[in-house]
């Protein structure tokens, strides 16, 4: 019996999920991702244009989050603006591992692809907020150890449970930006 249109494309973006972020964009063929989907490469083409297609539907959810995450920091300041940063930042950031480590591996490449153009700004909004809307260079520094900790954490594929892995990035992240830790 063949599957519903909605459960194959589900299960070629998830394959797909999976094999670049072991192998790369480049390192990861249309055939690779039909043989790991369980179906042919005419079906995968059928849901997808190409690769890039597929790329673009698997990097839209994080970017649509970053802009979001954005938005949501915007109305806080202070130690309100840096202890929701990091913990906005830190579920995003989990949420989205292998979607990091997609970008992390190929970095100078993934950040000229069309959807990840709210980056920058999203990331200069994040590191802000993480700096408590100070603009006081040491604060900037380590709001941007932050950001690239976190994402090299969880993209690592360190061997941790979700909860402790969380409570870990948000601990290490608040006492690199100086706040007290619970």
């Amino acid at each position: 019996m063949p599957r519903p249109p909605s459960t194959m494309r589900r299960q070629i973006l998830d394959a797909a999920l999976r094999l670049f972020a072991e192998h790369g964009f480049r390192g990861t063929s249309l055939h690779d991702i039909a043989v790991e989907a369980h179906c042919s490469k005419a079906s995968l083409l059928y849901h997808f244009t190409g690769k890039d297609s597929i790329l673009t539907e698997l990097l839209t959810p994080p970017a649509e989050s970053l802009s979001a995450m954005k938005e949501e920091l915007a109305r806080l300041t202070g130690d309100q603006a840096v202890e929701s940063a990091v913990k906005v930042y830190v579920a995003l950031a989990m949420r989205f591992h292998l979607e990091v480590k997609i970008i992390f591996a190929e970095l100078p490449d993934m950040l000229e692809h069309p959807v990840l153009a709210v980056i920058p700004h999203a990331v200069d909004g994040l590191a802000d907020a993480l700096a408590g809307r100070s603009d006081e260079p040491g604060a900037r520094v380590r709001a941007q150890m932050v950001i690239g900790g976190v994402a090299v954490a969880v993209a690592s594929g360190v061997d941790a449970e979700p909860d402790a892995m969380r409570s870990e990035l948000i601990r290490g992240a608040l006492g690199t930006l100086g706040h007290p830790t619970s």
